[in-house]
């Protein structure tokens, strides 16, 4: 993943650590970074089997691999939240 940008770093175990634009509350607690684990395949047809929409989809998909609230991912900048799509991009790549 050469062409990877800083503000992305995949990790051997199959995470990646993304930093945020700006520092964020996360269940109650300022950071600056967050993990996301790559998806499996049961994680994808969770996702495929939900309702809503697929913004709605997308949160709940991104909370479970982060950990975390889908509440504390709505309320992040949208530029945090591109940088968390791009990073679940990155491991389909």
């Amino acid at each position: 993943m050469s062409d990877t940008p800083d503000y992305l770093n995949y990790n051997d175990d199959g995470t990646c650590d993304i930093t945020l634009v700006r520092p964020a509350l996360v269940n109650g607690v300022e950071q600056s970074k967050m993990r996301m684990r790559e998806a499996t395949v049961d994680d994808q047809i969770l996702h495929d089997e939900m309702d809503g929409s697929d913004a709605k989809r997308e949160v709940a998909m991104f909370a479970n691999l982060l950990e975390i609230s889908p509440d504390d991912i709505r309320r992040l900048p949208l530029k945090s939240y591109q940088r968390l799509q791009e990073a679940y991009a990155g491991f389909l790549n």
